[in-house]
């Protein structure tokens, strides 16, 4: 499968990169259509904010001409864009200067059933919990751990995605993907200050449902609050919108703005 290091054609590796030794990094999942990377300005910008944060040097010009350029040889399918500080010796001190090293990583899109869209689908409760970490939350490092461990936790294929709590019991998101609630109206997703990871797509469906005059909350969501919600949905920048149909010997109904923010969804990632 295609993959490029630093711009060249390549599946090798440095064992001394700091991505590989201690997460020490940040990736994107872009779908791409006909060539082009879906949602791209949203996942640069994402991209430029980790980087910011963990003081990575970005060059955001020269990833975006690779990533053009990757994306038109892939022509359809899944780019992995992982950016690491680069090489360095034995120990957590940062190399000063920082050389970065940017990964490209192709895919097939993946063939989730059409049911999962259409009917919904069943979350697995994790027992894993998110760690409250405000200096990295929202970002989408290389440290994925959290997340392994809950994707463990299941092996069926009636369960599609898993529920993650954070420490405090808080409803924060799926194992891959967002999470909205539908209560009395209006749209609610997760405060990721503490934990979780900003999806694009979140961003996005956000934007445009505020411009379209539906109300939306970024705030706290308790586990009573997502049993009592009206409507449940998942979404990520790969697939678009999944309604949640059951939790455990809890069940919703697939609602009217599940199917508007699906439609939403749809037409993104159609390019």
């Amino acid at each position: 499968m295609l993959s490029w290091v630093d711009g060249q054609p390549s599946e090798l590796l440095s064992v001394k990169d700091r991505g590989l030794a201690y997460g020490d990094g940040l990736f994107e999942t872009i779908a791409v259509n006909a060539g082009h990377p879906l949602l791209l300005e949203r996942h640069l910008a994402r991209l430029a904010e980790g980087c910011m944060r963990l003081q990575i040097p970005l060059d955001l010009a020269a990833v975006r001409a690779q990533l053009l350029a990757f994306s038109q040889q892939l022509n359809e399918g899944v780019a992995k864009l992982i950016l690491t500080r680069g090489d360095g010796q034995r120990g957590y001190t940062p190399p000063q200067p920082a050389q970065p090293r940017l990964i490209l990583q192709a895919a097939a899109k993946p063939g989730y059933p059409a049911t999962y869209a259409e009917q919904g689908v069943r979350l697995f409760a994790c027992a894993a919990r998110l760690a409250e970490q405000p200096l990295l939350a929202g970002l989408k490092h290389l440290n994925r751990l959290e997340q392994v461990l809950a994707r463990s936790e299941w092996h069926d294929a009636e369960h599609a995605e898993g529920l993650m709590l954070d420490t405090s019991g808080r409803v924060i998101e799926g194992v891959y993907s967002n999470l909205f609630v539908v209560s009395a109206g209006v749209l609610v997703t997760a405060d990721l200050s503490r934990c979780g990871v900003a999806g694009v797509m979140r961003a996005e469906l956000l934007s445009q449902a505020t411009a379209q005059g539906i109300e939306c909350q970024v705030r706290d969501i308790s586990y009573a609050e997502l049993l009592a919600a009206d409507e449940v949905m998942l979404c990520n920048s790969i697939y678009g919108v999944w309604p949640v149909r059951a939790l455990l010997a809890h069940h919703w109904s697939v609602g009217p703005l599940t199917r508007k923010l699906q439609a939403i969804a749809r037409d993104l990632l159609d390019g």
